[in-house]
Parts: structure tokens; C-alpha cells; sequence
């Protein structure tokens, strides 16, 4: 009969279609399903305060619940300690009196449709684990003899942790011969003397509920095998225990039958005993050793891990010792509780009429048994109804709507049981549209969208979908789930409209609207740039983007930086704002360094742009700083480890030093090396304790200095150089002074430094007179007048001399004198230049001329000649009196120098006349000339407001200075390629009013980079230009609201204003300027030039725009004497030969940064020493 059964089931199965699964939406009455609940088994451990059963499920009307114990109702409502949530069928269990809650449950969820089960779900209330009290007789053997203690440990929860201690918790040994069995037991293969002792405790741990409980102490005690009258210092060596065949202490018999579960640890014991301890061995008969098998606790435990069905079969250890062996076997079987093979059966929903098939795919070891229920019931075959029950398939042939209930499958073996819910539902239905009618549906041109219409109908629906009353087809168009979705691909325009979904079965039609808008995709039009900003400076970062209007709302523009949003905020002390897309962030620091990405989104999608924003900062201070010695002591190389460049390329390193002698503290510099180089090679100084830092310099400027090396002490040595800057004045007749620059302390290489000082008569004398002095001046008195001498002054010290000195001229004291003036000596030229004659080269440049007076009425030494103008008008305003004093003095002999500095456009009248050391001789017959017109300053500012799509507007101040009449401006802009910065296309205009402050330029290029260079105009030409970059701008949804602060009045205005305030502070500067101030060529400390020193400093000269000064190193009557207050400047940087002008005769500035190579300075110190 059950072979018939299971033909029939098979034509059955072969004649009809495979059901569907159950998907049914709440909004349609349904059958309950249960959707969670605890897992079993449940163990309330002693801590938990509570214990909640759980059990929810769904259905439509909505399932109530009722729970069974044991097989039996069980009504939660009954037992005050029990609070239950009706609701959802779940039910607290608390801590008191859980003992009687022990047992297990179900849980059934029903509606009238038909009841869900649960499995079972066990409840374990363990009780505490405790060893009986008991009083333990103490184990007497003999010595040899095998022992065991038992420990029989409690129950409790697992895992439970096992171990023998003595009472002060010390570990007992284990070894071959005493070892514990898995059972708990102390095991020993045979007893020795040592193994006497009263304190054998067997320890259980639980550590889920955090409890150890210990076993009574045993005692064991182990007979001698001696005789209790031999002596124990006879000598002779102990007797061994008697030879014993071996035996198995566990397992006992000669087989046993394991079984397993699949997935649990496999685990065979064989303890032996006997004398001596005998060896353990193992095997597998029938089959090989496999890796798997671990042998543990000295052989006497074989493991297995997780077993399978192969490693079923036969194994056999072996126990062996010199007296025999014992052998045992073990049968392991390996068994399964029920699983599903292709998971558990599913649920079905079916049409009035058709046969439903329920099948129950189960294995397990031994094979299961199945039980159907029907509503929780059991349900049996009836072969006079339509429902079959054959073996493990349910069949409904011809279902009807009654036949709709839930059925439930368990599989049960002695392992256990599983259980699952089928719900059936025999349902014959019209379509029922469940989303939402007239739904509107937005999408950005150009991107995919789903137009939803969910339906649930018995049988299935057939689904299409329409537009303007045409079924929709094309290859942008998919029909997704049978048509209850329509999926439109690259979306246009054109597919913005009312679409109409038609679902029908053969129990009727339904249909539902949706309406879908195409709207404009969010661009970026002006995306954010690559910027290098210096640490603590302000960057800005622009973001421009265009969106469609109607998504204004949801309209944002994000920052985020390397990935992470930058939290936005308008507190006092947050370091970036944004307004209008624009990022602003202050203060940067390195850690601002990274990449900005600004996205615009809106609601429906968005767009991206980065920039990378380069932080440059000073560099980093250099580590491990090393000193190594070169030839000697005084000769070192420092090495360094560079810093971070912080992304500007270092330009040198500064090495510093610091000595403890002279300056302790006080750090100055020493040498500079090139970027790429990280060691210097250092001459250092003698008798001085050094310590070294370096720092880096980079475009930003210096970075901190490294820490300080450890102390260098150079040897004391003899000086390196003698004094410079030999000074030999003869202020008084019959008088020769010298004084020199001495040593710095540094320089003096060792203790006791002196100057020698050597003199002789220039080409009279052989013989070097010599004076040792310790101060830097020397007074030779007696001399001849005016008489040449070579003098020569070397260094020395304790360590020995310098090098030899150079050989120096000078004069001993004029005696052409006349009583002038308070009784001084005073002896000035007589005679004035003649002839005269001025060139005018350009606007600011003369060459000036003159006849040489006869050298007899210079009356001295000859000093040079000085040249005087004054700028009486500027022919821009030629009623305002300047008199503006100039005057530039020029050592030597000479007939012509070269005169700059005048101002272009302006009316002068220039003087000559000679000087000696004494004084001015009188002055020359004034010549008046003008200046040319030439071109003018840079104007003093330009900026750029109102920028527009395609205009700009340019506002400037007119130059400070015309030097001119000011005829216009001439302006040139330039399109730049923002990634290359190379020119793309350029612009001129002139712009011919004089008067004009402002130009609109039109006409630019959308979102484009300009440069514009502005420049004022006179006859003469045009003077430098003012150059200025600034973006033009996308016209957005926002600029044509206004909203685009560039453009809003209040900004113009204060751009106005501050141009405006800056012009007038310059004007103001330029006023002072104008009323008295120094031409900033040179200044030097003694505007006399030195005739005696003339030859080792010749190429200098003096500049001053004021004849109120006094002279230094002469007295208030000598000035008057002279009857010429005006300073004199050495300016043989333009006598002939100098080169300082280029072809064309222009002026080259190369007098503005010459630098003065050393002047006589008047003695200081001690008094000089007489000779």
C-alpha cells in the first residue's frame, strides 16, 4: 500500500504546475504567521533578575495567542509572578520561584483562518552545583597497586571546568602514571611512597554563573613494600614494585558502542594500570590515520573534532608493559538529529480548484519520523476527503476555500525535532492595487526611474502599462515583476506625463495613475580651484552651480574635506563660513591641507567637484644634528636631518652658533648652505665653547631653529687676520693719529692679544719703528707737516702672531692755517670751479661739468669737489616756491660727474665748489635748468567690483606722482588658461580722458579668468602697470535673484570707500614725502671724505637733501668759516669709468643698493698711546 501511496503521489506531482510562493500584503485578511520567537532551550541562570518568553506573529485579523506546558494549557494570567504582554504573546518570567516554570512550552498564534505553532521551547532552571558533605575513609594500598579517586562532580551549567588541587590550591602532578579521566576521576597506574598524602580535592567550576565548589579532602595512604623491621640506612637499594600485567582502569569490558552526534567532539579514553606505568597506542582499524586525530593527556585521550560520517568505525588502543598488555575497542557511531534537505517547505497561495502539494524534505540519523497538524491539530490521510496525507507530502486535490488553514511539518528522531508553518491559502481574487493613485514621480534628465504599481490578486494579474491611452513600448522601456513596475531608462523631456497601469484577472480589472516630471540636472558650472595657501592666511574656495528652480527647497551645497563634511557654524570661534557656495576658511593651519570636494544637491541628485588646497608654511625644524671633526678641532662638519618643506621647497639652511666666552647665550649667524644640502663644513674660531642650530628657509621664510648640539671646545691659536679699517688723521700740525677697527672678541684665537704697530717715513726710512698696545689707537707725535708714512699693524697673542699685515700710506698734520673764529685753526680752499656746464641725460640724470681749480688754492690735501642744486619749481604748478636743497660730494680729483635723483618736469639751479679736509672753498657761478616731462608713478590702486557674466567694473586712484601732464590710462587685460596660466587671447584700450577713475570692461568670456593691467599716461609715455585677476562669474538662479553678494550695492560701496581712504593715506604720505625727507641713496657717519684713507675707500660716496646739518668731526665756527652749511656725499660711483649707465645713457640704480665698504670712525676707548 505505501508504494501504491507513492506512484500515485508521483503521477500526482508530474500532472500539475508547481505552486507559488506565499506573498500576500497585509491590507488582505490572511492566515497568521510567526515571525519570531526564543530560541530553546532556555537556562535561567541564578543572577537574571527576569526571563522573557517571547512569540510574535502576524496575520490579518490580527492573531491572538494562547500557550501550552508540558502538552497542557497553560494560562500565564493564573500566576501572579507572571506579567504577560497580550499583545504580542509574550510573557516575564521572574527570579521567584522558577523551579515550578521548569518544562516545555508552545506557542500557538491564531485567527479564524487557522492557527501557527511554535517548536518546543525547553525552560531549564538549573539548581546551584554543590558537592555532597560527606566524611571520606582514607584509600590504604600497597605500593604498585593502582589507585582511583572518584570526584563525581554536580551537574550545573555548562561548560564545567574540572581540576585536582591540594588544600593550598596547589596542583596535583599529573604524568603517564597519575592522570585525570574525563569523567573527573584521579587515576593512578600504580601507587609510590610519594603519592601518600591527606589533602586529594577535587575542584568543579561553573564559569557562566561565576561558581566553584570543591569535594571533601581524601587521604591516601601507600604501604611499603620493606619489611617493617629492615633498617632504612642499611644501604641497600629500595626493592621495586613486583612486574604487573597491564589492565584498563577505564573503560572497563573489552568494547564499547559510542555514540555521537554529527558536529560534536568525539572523545575515547583508555587509562591503564599496572607496574611499570604501561605506553598507550592507538589505531584505527580498517582505515588510515588521518590529521584530524589528536591523541591528548599522554596518550591516553583521542580527540576528534566536529565529526563526520567518515569517521565512523572501529578503534583500538593498546596498554603495554613489560608484563603483558591489555587491548579495548571502540564501535563509534555517528548520527544526526533532523535537518531539512532543501530548507523547510514553503507557503502557497492557490486558486479555487487547484491541487496543492506540501512536501516534507527531512534526513537524520536514525531516520525521522513526521507529524502533519492542521491548526496545531493532528492530521491524518483521509481517503474519502480531498486531503492525503502519503508519508511526507500533504496533497489537496481540487482545493477548496476551507482547505485554507495553516499545516504544520515535525520531524523528530531520539536527537530531536524541527518544525515549520505552511500556510495555504485557497483564494480567488480581482486585483487589488496597493500603491498610492496619482503618485507623483520626479527624475533628472538623463537618469533612470521605477514607476511602481503593486498588485495582489488570485490568479495573477496580467499588467501593462499606458501613456495618452497607447500601451507603452520602446528600448527605453522595461516591464519589471510581471508589470508592477515600469523602469524608463535615460530619461528626456518628452517623458514627462500621466502614466496609467491596467491590472486584470479573470475576476476583474483595476487600473492607477502616476504622473512623472523630468526636471534639469544639478551642474556645477564654477567648481572649486587648486590653491597654495601660507599658514595663517585666509583661503577661499568657490563653488557655482546651476539646478532646476523647482527643487529649490531641497537645494544645498555640502563641503566635505578628504571625505569627511565639514561641520559648518556661525559661532565667533568656528574657522569656516560659507555663504553662497563660497568656503571660506580662516586662519589656515596644515591640518586644513588636504582635498575639498563641494557637492550641490538637491533632492533627486547632485554634482561634485574637488580641489586640492596646499597648505605652504615655514619649514620644520631640522633633527639629528652630528658634529665630526675634519683636519683638525677648528675645522668641523655638521650634519642635519631636514624637516617637512610643508610643500615650498626649502631655498638654504642657516647654520647659527652660540659660545659661552664672550656672549654666552646670545645666538649669531654663521654660514649658509644651499636647500639640497644637509651638511656644512665650519671654520671655526680658537679658545671658544660652541654649540650649533641650523634652520630652514623656504618661500614662506625662516622656520624654528633644531635644538642646540652639544658643546664643541676649539684649542687656543694664534689670530687668523690683522685689523682692517686703518684710519691715519692729522687733525693737529706735527701730529699723526691711528686708529684701526680691532678683533672682535671671537677673533682673538686665545688669551693676551696685542696690535703691533709699525711706521716709517714713506721712501726716507729703512727701519720699522714698533710699538706694542693692547688698545686700537695709536697718537705719533712730532711729526713733519704733511709728510707720507707707511704704516702696518699686526695682531698677535699668547699663541703667536698673525699674518703680515698690508702695508698702508697716510700724512702726518696740514700747517696752512689762518686765525679764524674762536682762535681755531682753520685752512680751506680759495678758489671756485669755473665753466660750468650742465647735460641733461633724461627726467632724472645730469651730467655736470667744470674747469679743475689750480691745486694751489686748494690749500690741503685735495678732498673733491661738491655739487649743490636746489629744485626751485615744479612746472606742473608753477607758482608754488619748492626750494628743495640737494647736494652729493665727490672724493678726488675729477672734471665731470654724474648727477641722479632729480624729480622729471621741474625747474633747477645747481652750484659747484672744492673741499679739503678743512672745509668748502666758495662756490661757483649758479646755472639754472629744467627737466624733462616723463612718464608716471604706478597708480597707487586698482580694484575690481561688480563682476558679472561678461563684465567687470575697474576703479583706481591716479598716480601720486605725474611727473607729467597726465593724458590718460592705458589698460590691457588678458584671458588665462586656469590650469596652464598661459595667455589665451589679450585686449588693449586706451582710455584718453585724464580725469577717469573708473571703466566697465565688456565684452569678457562666462566663468573665465582675466588679468588686467592698468597704466597712467603722459607725453612721455606710459609708466608701469598695476596688474589685478579676477573670475567672471555664471549667471545663476541666485545672481538673478540678487542674492550673489559680489553684486549687492553695500559691497560696492565699501569697496569704494576703502579705495577712496587708501588713496587719501597715500597722498598724505606723498605730502610729507614732499616737505623734507631724505633721498635714500646712502648715509654714511662722517660726510668729511678721508684725504689720508682715500686709497683703501674711494668708491664711496654721501647724499643729503638738507644744507641745515652740521658736519661730523668739525666744529660749529669752521662751518662758518666756510660760509656752506651743506652736508657732502662721496659719489665716485659716478665718476667716469663706473659703468653705471646702459647704452642709451639711461641711469642704472645700481647706487641704491651699493653698500659702504668702511669709513674712518673717531677713536674710542683709552687714550691712545704717545710716542
Amino acid at each position: 500500500m505505501r508504494l501504491a501511496g507513492s506512484l500515485q503521489l508521483v503521477l500526482l506531482l508530474a500532472l500539475t504546475s508547481r505552486a507559488t510562493g506565499l506573498n500576500i500584503p497585509l491590507e488582505v485578511e490572511q492566515l497568521p504567521t510567526i515571525i519570531t520567537h526564543t530560541p530553546s532551550p532556555i537556562i535561567a541562570l541564578p543572577f537574571d533578575n527576569t526571563i522573557t518568553v517571547r512569540c510574535d506573529a502576524e496575520g490579518n485579523p490580527p492573531p491572538e495567542y494562547r500557550w501550552t506546558k508540558d502538552g497542557q494549557d497553560f494560562f500565564p494570567s493564573n500566576f501572579t509572578t507572571i506579567k504577560t504582554d497580550y499583545t504580542n504573546g509574550t510573557f516575564v518570567l521572574h527570579n521567584k520561584n522558577l523551579r515550578q516554570f521548569e518544562g516545555k512550552y508552545r506557542c500557538y498564534a491564531s485567527n479564524k483562518l487557522g492557527t501557527a505553532m511554535t517548536e518546543d521551547i525547553k525552560i531549564i532552571v538549573p539548581s546551584a552545583p554543590k558537592f555532597p558533605k560527606e566524611i571520606l575513609n582514607p584509600i590504604v594500598v600497597k605500593e604498585g597497586e593502582p589507585i582511583i579517586l572518584q570526584c563525581n562532580p554536580p551537574e550545573g551549567v555548562a561548560p564545567r571546568q574540572l581540576y585536582w588541587m591540594s588544600l593550598s590550591l596547589q596542583h596535583i602532578e599529573q604524568d603517564e602514571r597519575v592522570s585525570m579521566g574525563t569523567d573527573g576521576n584521579l587515576y593512578f597506574s600504580n601507587a609510590l611512597q610519594k603519592d601518600n598524602r591527606q589533602d586529594y580535592c577535587c575542584f568543579a567550576a561553573f564559569p557562566r554563573i561565576r561558581t566553584i565548589v570543591q569535594k571533601t579532602a581524601m587521604a591516601v595512604v601507600v604501604k611499603s613494600l620493606k619489611p617493617d623491621n629492615d633498617s632504612s640506612d642499611s644501604g641497600e637499594i629500595p626493592e621495586a614494585p613486583p612486574v604487573r600485567k597491564p589492565s584498563l582502569l577505564l573503560p572497563s569490558g573489552v568494547q564499547t558502542v559510542k555514540v555521537l552526534l554529527k558536529g560534536e567532539d568525539l572523545k575515547l579514553e583508555c587509562i591503564p594500570e599496572g607496574s611499570p606505568t604501561p605506553n598507550v597506542t592507538w589505531i584505527k582499524m580498517g582505515d588510515d590515520w588521518t590529521d584530524r586525530i589528536k591523541l591528548k593527556n599522554f596518550q591516553k585521550l583521542l580527540t576528534i573534532p566536529a565529526v563526520e560520517e567518515r569517521d565512523q568505525g572501529k578503534y583500538m588502543c593498546t596498554a603495554e608493559n613489560a608484563g603483558g598488555k591489555a587491548v579495548h575497542y571502540f564501535d563509534v557511531i555517528v548520527e544526526e538529529p533532523p535537518k531539512w534537505l532543501t530548507g523547510p517547505p514553503q507557503s502557497q497561495l492557490s486558486v479555487t480548484g487547484s491541487d496543492v502539494h506540501i512536501k516534507c524534505l527531512v534526513s537524520g540519523n536514525p531516520p525521522p519520523d513526521i507529524t502533519w497538524r492542521r491548526n496545531g491539530d493532528i492530521f491524518s490521510d483521509e481517503p474519502l476527503n480531498n486531503r492525503r496525507v502519503i508519508d511526507d507530502v500533504v496533497v489537496l486535490h481540487k482545493a477548496r476555500p476551507e482547505d485554507s488553514a495553516v499545516y504544520q511539518c515535525e520531524a523528530s528522531n531520539s536527537h530531536g525535532s524541527i518544525l515549520t508553518n505552511v500556510n495555504i491559502m485557497i483564494l480567488n481574487m480581482a486585483p487589488l492595487i496597493l500603491t498610492r493613485d496619482y503618485h507623483e514621480y520626479a527624475v533628472v534628465l538623463g537618469q533612470d526611474i521605477i514607476l511602481n504599481c503593486s498588485v495582489f490578486s488570485s490568479p495573477p494579474s496580467n499588467i501593462y502599462w499606458t501613456k495618452e491611452e497607447t500601451v507603452i513600448k520602446g528600448e527605453r522601456f522595461f516591464a519589471l515583476e510581471n508589470g508592477q513596475s515600469l523602469k524608463i531608462t535615460s530619461t528626456e523631456k518628452g517623458d514627462s506625463g500621466e502614466y496609467v497601469c491596467v491590472a486584470s484577472n479573470m475576476e476583474g480589472m483595476s487600473s492607477l495613475n502616476a504622473v512623472l516630471v523630468v526636471k534639469d540636472p544639478t551642474k556645477i558650472v564654477g567648481p572649486p580651484q587648486d590653491v597654495q595657501i601660507i599658514s595663517g592666511t585666509s583661503a577661499q574656495l568657490m563653488c557655482q552651480a546651476e539646478y532646476d528652480k523647482s527643487l529649490q527647497g531641497s537645494f544645498e551645497v555640502v563641503w566635505r574635506k578628504d571625505g569627511e563634511e565639514i561641520a559648518l557654524s556661525f559661532e565667533e570661534d568656528s574657522r569656516y563660513f560659507e555663504q553662497s557656495g563660497t568656503l571660506q576658511i580662516m586662519n589656515v593651519n596644515l591640518s586644513d591641507q588636504g582635498t575639498y570636494t563641494c557637492t550641490a544637491k538637491t533632492s533627486l541628485d547632485e554634482d561634485a567637484a574637488s580641489a586640492l588646497l596646499t597648505v605652504l608654511d615655514v619649514p620644520d625644524a631640522p633633527k639629528n644634528l652630528e658634529i665630526s671633526e675634519l683636519q683638525n678641532p677648528r675645522n668641523v662638519q655638521l650634519s642635519w636631518m631636514p624637516g617637512s618643506d610643508h610643500n615650498s621647497s626649502v631655498i638654504e639652511f642657516v647654520v647659527e652658533y652660540e659660545e659661552s666666552r664672550w656672549e654666552p647665550g646670545k645666538w649669531k649667524e654663521l654660514q649658509k648652505v644651499v636647500g639640497n644640502q644637509a651638511t656644512a663644513e665650519l671654520a671655526l674660531h680658537g679658545h671658544l665653547n660652541y654649540q650649533f642650530r641650523v634652520y630652514a628657509v623656504n618661500a614662506v621664510g625662516p622656520g624654528p631653529p633644531s635644538l642646540p648640539t652639544g658643546r664643541h671646545e676649539t684649542p687656543p691659536a694664534a689670530p687668523e687676520r690683522n685689523p682692517e679699517n686703518i684710519q691715519i688723521q692729522g687733525h693737529l700740525p706735527h701730529q699723526m693719529d691711528i686708529s684701526w677697527e680691532p678683533l672682535l672678541p671671537i677673533e682673538h684665537n686665545g688669551p693676551g692679544l696685542e696690535y703691533k704697530v709699525s711706521y716709517r717715513k714713506l721712501g726716507v726710512e729703512d727701519v720699522w719703528t714698533e710699538h706694542l698696545v693692547k688698545r686700537h689707537s695709536f697718537v705719533l707725535r712730532n711729526t713733519p707737516t704733511f709728510v707720507p708714512y707707511e704704516i702696518k699693524i699686526q695682531s698677535r697673542n699668547s699663541d703667536g702672531w698673525g699674518p703680515e699685515p698690508k702695508v698702508v700710506t697716510g700724512y702726518s698734520g696740514e700747517d696752512v692755517v689762518f686765525w679764524h673764529c674762536l682762535r681755531e685753526n682753520v685752512s680751506v680752499p680759495t678758489a671756485a670751479p669755473q665753466d660750468i656746464a650742465v647735460e641733461v641725460i633724461n627726467t632724472t640724470v645730469l651730467r655736470v661739468s667744470w674747469t679743475p681749480v689750480p691745486p694751489a688754492t686748494v690749500r690741503g690735501h685735495l678732498g673733491g669737489y661738491d655739487v649743490h642744486w636746489v629744485r626751485k619749481i615744479s612746472l606742473l604748478n608753477p607758482n608754488k616756491i619748492l626750494d628743495d636743497h640737494h647736494s652729493m660730494a665727490f672724493p678726488g680729483k675729477r672734471r665731470h660727474v654724474i648727477v641722479p635723483g632729480l624729480e622729471p618736469f621741474s625747474k633747477y639751479k645747481l652750484t659747484v665748489h672744492v673741499f679739503n679736509k678743512k672745509g668748502n672753498g666758495p662756490k661757483s657761478d649758479p646755472v639754472t635748468f629744467n627737466t624733462s616731462e616723463g612718464v608716471p608713478e604706478q597708480v597707487p590702486i586698482l580694484t575690481i567690483s561688480n563682476i558679472q557674466r561678461d563684465s567687470v567694473l575697474l576703479v583706481w586712484g591716479p598716480p601720486l606722482k605725474a611727473n607729467g601732464i597726465l593724458s590718460g590710462y592705458f589698460l590691457q587685460y588678458h584671458l588665462i588658461n586656469d590650469t596652464s596660466l598661459e595667455v589665451i587671447s589679450s585686449q588693449e584700450q586706451n582710455i584718453t580722458r585724464a580725469d577717469t577713475t573708473q571703466w566697465k570692461v565688456l565684452g569678457l568670456e562666462e566663468v573665465s579668468l582675466y588679468r588686467f593691467h592698468l597704466s597712467a599716461c603722459t607725453r612721455a609715455g606710459c609708466g608701469p602697470p598695476l596688474a589685478q585677476e579676477s573670475w567672471t562669474v555664471a549667471l545663476t538662479s541666485a545672481e538673478s535673484r540678487g542674492s550673489n553678494f559680489p553684486t549687492q550695492g553695500w559691497f560696492i560701496g565699501t569697496m569704494c570707500a576703502v579705495a577712496l581712504l587708501t588713496l587719501v593715506a597715500l597722498m598724505a604720505c606723498f605730502v610729507r614725502k614732499n616737505k623734507g625727507g631724505k633721498y635714500a641713496v646712502k648715509e654714511k657717519e662722517d660726510l668729511h671724505p678721508n684725504i689720508e684713507s682715500q686709497g683703501m675707500n674711494d668708491d664711496t660716496y654721501e647724499y643729503s637733501d638738507s644744507d641745515e646739518k652740521p658736519l661730523k668731526g668739525s666744529s660749529l665756527c669752521s662751518l662758518n668759516a666756510a660760509g656752506d652749511s651743506v652736508s657732502r656725499d662721496s659719489s665716485v660711483d659716478y665718476a667716469d669709468g663706473g659703468g653705471e649707465f646702459d647704452e642709451d645713457g639711461s641711469f642704472i640704480g645700481e647706487y641704491s643698493i651699493r653698500k659702504h665698504r668702511g669709513s674712518a670712525s673717531e677713536p674710542s676707548g683709552p687714550s691712545p698711546v704717545t710716542a
